[in-house]
């Protein structure tokens, strides 16, 4: 949540909460540190003041009444007695602290991929990439609330990326042995098709049918088989996801990435949503986005209210619709 932009001051927050039971106090000043507050004076804690930001201190304020205490809130252009850089010095500050615990981790991972540079094997693959993928999470966590954009977290994100980039170089053996070669096809072979999946559609056949649809085949139709029905179809369709289709699961490729490669489609927003679609369909910690667990909740609501597989298909086309234009 960047404020540089957007800046309209800053929240005060005050209370007190009785000290036993302990587990309140411990609660609240968990969920103070999960947002970025920092400590101001004594009891005081300030926060950018942003929408979200003073949604939370109502909650807060309302959270320290439930048990016992006394909290409000005030919103203010400006502390009198600090200039807002030193303000903002307080904050970036504690952001680097807790850059450097994640960094501190880093540094185990550092001397396995220099370990393995001297010619040691990768036998631990899996727990390395585990490890990355924790770091890089912890990493996320404190970037939502870097809100005026540390050098120390430009410079360990740089840090990481090198750092996960060097390990999946090394790793080629790893990869090599899940490399497909992909079939380069042309849009003006596919136009005005009928596009044939399972039933029950979900993650990544409505992905897939939202690419083919917005990207690939602008009159494409739908329709839904059994996986034991492929042999009964007839000529001039195309099959997708689905057991022996044209455009299915290759390597350690979903559907998705399958048409994106197939159709040299190279749009950064599609290369972000073909991350998402990976990590739900195939489940191998190959990456990690903030918004996918989100996207996997709407996509499952869909499946429960859709009233057929046509309508689970539109809504979830609906879906990957907005989050494209939301990365554009």
């Amino acid at each position: 949540m960047k404020v540089r932009n957007k800046f309209k001051g800053w929240l005060l927050i005050f209370y007190t909460v009785p000290s036993m039971p302990v587990n309140n106090r411990i609660r609240l000043w968990r969920r103070l540190a999960r947002v970025g507050a920092v400590p101001l004076k004594g009891s005081v804690y300030i926060l950018p003041h942003t929408e979200e930001n003073y949604e939370f201190c109502q909650w807060l304020v309302s959270e320290v009444s439930s048990v016992g205490g006394e909290g409000s809130f005030v919103k203010v252009k400006r502390v009198e007695t600090l200039e807002d850089r030193v303000v903002i010095d307080l904050f970036n500050k504690q952001r680097e602290k807790e850059y450097r615990e994640i960094e501190k981790g880093l540094e185990s991972i550092e001397r396995r991929v220099n370990s393995i540079k001297k010619g040691s094997r990768i036998e631990d693959y899996k727990r390395i990439s585990d490890l990355m993928n924790k770091y890089l999470r912890e990493f996320e966590e404190v970037r939502k609330v870097d809100f005026f954009s540390s050098r120390f977290g430009y410079a360990l994100e740089k840090k990481i990326r090198n750092l996960t980039s060097e390990f999946k170089g090394l790793a080629g053996e790893e990869v090599k042995k899940q490399s497909v070669s992909i079939v380069p096809r042309h849009k003006e072979d596919y136009q005005g098709k009928t596009w044939v999946t399972r039933k029950r559609p979900f993650v990544d056949r409505m992905a897939s049918a939202w690419l083919i649809k917005r990207f690939i085949d602008r009159q494409a139709s739908f329709k839904f088989i059994d996986e034991n029905d492929l042999k009964t179809l007839k000529g001039g369709v195309v099959t997708f996801d689905i057991k022996n289709g044209d455009f299915t699961h290759q390597g350690n490729m979903c559907t998705f990435e399958v048409l994106m490669k197939s159709f040299n489609l190279r749009d950064k927003s599609i290369k972000k949503i073909a991350e998402i679609v990976h990590e739900l369909d195939i489940k191998d910690d190959k990456y990690r986005n903030i918004e996918t667990k989100g996207i996997e909740k709407i996509l499952l609501g869909i499946r429960k209210i859709a009233e057929d597989d046509i309508h689970t298909l539109e809504k979830g086309i609906s879906i990957f619709d907005m989050l494209y234009e939301s990365s554009t």
